[in-house]
């Protein structure tokens, strides 16, 4: 039996041939029954092989993402579902660094030991399509005294956007609701002499409940590809003044510095301000949630090859493991249900802003995110340097 071999991070890269993925799908396409009973069914049910290769898959995933079943027949569920990771390597689906953190990956392994196992999915999909919240879960069994896989998904990505959606208001909106009414009772019963000092912090606060508001409405329509965008002339120093002052004051801000960078030049380019805003917003969220009290976070930009690079600079360090998944959906490190911010810098930058949003993170440097997009709108994002760490 003839199988392929290429280097990999995570599971084997091993493959058998077209020839015996048809004589091991036969073993179930003989048992009509089978096939009826896995295609009554709403969740994506596969049959794998011992190399997690696809030998029967049922009409949820061939309806569901317009295939063919000659077109998925050993191929693996990365693969089929089009992660982004899976076509990284030679080796395919499983193979990468990346799969390392991949709850199908994790759930496949247990399997192979023999234990049925189930695990959370999240799968950023080619060409911006759109990510996936998943639960997989694998069973093993035997066939005729050959290993095999059943390998059922469930999309859950509207639980998680639902849950996602009752924290913001539940919690973030509340909380700044909170503060704008506490502030309107400093305004009636206060002192009087401090009242327009609480009047600026009034309209600051409505302000930051609005965009927050805002935000969620436009991260619900980007996903949906219904999200208007407007170009106009930006210019870049006015672009970093705007984020100095909106986060000095900030409660995420308490106790950091905020410094632009004295090199940034003054560049004028394209796009539509309010996207941008958000993007390199969430990256100085983002840098000052991780920078302890007393310390700097620096914002800058350059201009490279006909693009803009906007940099958000933190002291901190992002852990290993964090980096391989920090643009999930879903992903955070903040607790349960966040993960939109990273998620959302890069559907708004790759999607509707024409650009690319990468990080860098050592121990020697701290921790750079970075937006790069072109100076007109028609123009190409040429490859952003440093962009390879972390698609």
């Amino acid at each position: 039996m003839l199988s392929e071999h290429f280097l990999t991070h995570c599971l084997s890269s091993d493959r058998k041939p077209l020839g015996e993925i048809r004589r091991q799908a036969r073993y179930f396409s003989d048992q009509p029954f089978l096939k009826q009973l896995t295609d009554a069914l709403s969740d994506i049910v596969l049959v794998l092989n011992e190399d997690r290769q696809i030998v029967l898959a049922n009409r949820a995933l061939l309806e569901g993402f317009d295939l063919r079943e000659e077109e998925v027949l050993g191929f693996r569920p990365g693969e089929t579902l089009d992660c982004i990771h899976a076509f990284e390597s030679h080796g395919g689906c499983g193979t990468t660094e990346f799969c390392k953190t991949c709850g199908a990956a994790m759930s496949l392994h247990a399997c192979r030991q023999g234990n049925a196992d189930m695990q959370e999915c999240r799968i950023s999909r080619r060409n911006n399509i759109g990510a996936l919240d998943l639960k997989v879960r694998s069973i093993p069994i035997a066939v005729r005294n050959e290993k095999f896989v059943i390998f059922v998904i469930t999309d859950i990505s509207h639980e998680k956007r639902r849950r996602a959606l009752e924290r913001i208001f539940f919690h973030d909106i509340l909380n700044m609701a909170g503060n704008v009414r506490g502030l309107a009772d400093l305004m009636e019963s206060g002192f009087p002499e401090k009242r327009a000092q609480y009047a600026d912090l009034l309209v600051k606060s409505a302000d930051m409940l609005t965009r927050e508001i805002h935000a969620q409405r436009d991260l619900s329509a980007a996903e949906n590809n219904e999200l208007p965008v407007h170009f106009s002339p930006v210019d870049s120093a006015e672009i970093l003044a705007r984020l100095v002052s909106l986060y000095q004051h900030h409660r995420v801000a308490g106790g950091r510095q905020i410094r632009i960078d004295d090199t940034s030049p003054k560049i004028a380019f394209t796009s539509d301000r309010t996207l941008l805003m958000r993007v390199l917003g969430n990256m100085m969220r983002n840098a000052l949630e991780a920078a302890a009290p007393d310390e700097t976070v620096t914002i800058g930009c350059e201009e490279h090859n006909g693009d803009i690079h906007f940099r958000v600079h933190n002291p901190g360090v992002i852990p290993h493991e964090t980096q391989l998944r920090i643009f999930q959906r879903s992903f955070s490190t903040k607790g349960r249900d966040r993960g939109l911010g990273t998620y959302s810098m890069k559907l708004l930058s790759e999607r509707y802003l024409r650009g690319r949003v990468f990080f860098v993170s050592s121990r020697e440097t701290g921790t750079v995110f970075a937006a790069c997009y072109p100076l007109s709108p028609d123009s190409d994002t040429s490859e952003c340097p440093g962009s390879e760490v972390c698609k």
